[in-house]
């Protein structure tokens, strides 16, 4: 059957509102599966790493930014200061070149990117990159080939663009939005969600609360059928057949951090990273 509402999420493997916001997707998943069809743009963070310490975010700065995030939204964070700063657009080209050779590995290229740079590894190196390809179950060289072809920067290129044109309506919301040389883009995560029926478009703009992207799908089809939440822990990692955060589990079940973290310890192996951690079954 196909999707009733398409999702376009505008992202970055290097932006820790993004990763904090990952709970809010998994839990639409949860909720409405394949009545909601997904695809992700990549914005282009950064491009030099240089530029960043220039302006004066540092690798202390960002280690700072980094602990208030995750103490604010209780994802696993390594806030431990970086030896230096990294840039994503490498990070984006390897999930263009992922769209675009093997579609079905994109979510899981960008999620193990995610993963490698919250755990404190640079995104432009070489060695971040093969590891989250084998991550995903992509042959770290086919994915080095990928992105050397020109195809993928021409794609990427169109990402980037896309993502520095936000729709009329996210504009209203410019406080939700960025600077770049040429005016205004999206942050991230920011989401366009389209009706298949008639192509009524809604956007969501930058970091949301979870009841934004809930009233919003529910305005664009109230018919859509929504799953019951889990019954348990254990029924949701068995659902997402990969590890989990504490927070990600928890925003499913409707419960809190603490009564996760005491269910999880029953039927699952914890992988601490900041103050947090990712399960998998026993």
């Amino acid at each position: 059957m196909p999707a009733t509402i398409h999702i376009t999420e505008y992202t970055d493997p290097a932006c820790p509102w993004a990763f904090s916001a990952e709970p809010f997707r998994y839990k639409l998943e949860w909720l409405y599966g394949d009545a909601i069809a997904w695809s992700t743009r990549m914005v282009g963070l950064s491009e030099d790493p240089e530029d960043a310490v220039r302006a004066g975010f540092t690798p202390e700065v960002l280690s700072q930014a980094l602990a208030r995030i995750a103490d604010l939204h209780g994802m696993p964070i390594d806030t431990s200061i970086r030896e230096r700063m990294s840039a994503s657009i490498p990070a984006c080209r390897a999930v263009v070149a992922t769209r675009l050779n093997a579609p079905d590995r994109e979510r899981a290229v960008l999620r193990a990117l995610r993963l490698r740079n919250f755990r404190g590894e640079p995104l432009d190196a070489d060695e971040t990159l093969a590891g989250a390809a084998s991550d995903a179950r992509v042959d770290p060289a086919d994915l080095a080939a990928w992105m050397a072809d020109p195809a993928t920067q021409d794609a990427l290129d169109a990402d980037m663009a896309a993502a520095r044109e936000p729709t009329a309506a996210a504009r209203v919301m410019d406080a939700r939005l960025a600077d770049w040389p040429g005016g205004r883009r999206y942050t991230c995560p920011s989401y366009e969600l389209v009706r298949a029926s008639d192509g009524l478009q809604l956007s969501a703009p930058g970091f949301q609360p979870f009841r934004v992207y809930d009233v919003l799908t529910a305005n664009l089809a109230p018919e859509i059928e929504r799953r019951d939440k889990p019954t348990d822990v254990a029924t949701v990692l068995e659902w997402s057949g990969e590890p989990l955060a504490t927070r990600e589990i928890a925003e499913i079940c409707e419960i809190t951090d603490e009564e996760a973290h005491t269910q999880l310890l029953e039927v699952a192996t914890p992988d601490n990273v900041g103050t947090s951690a990712f399960w998998t079954l026993h």
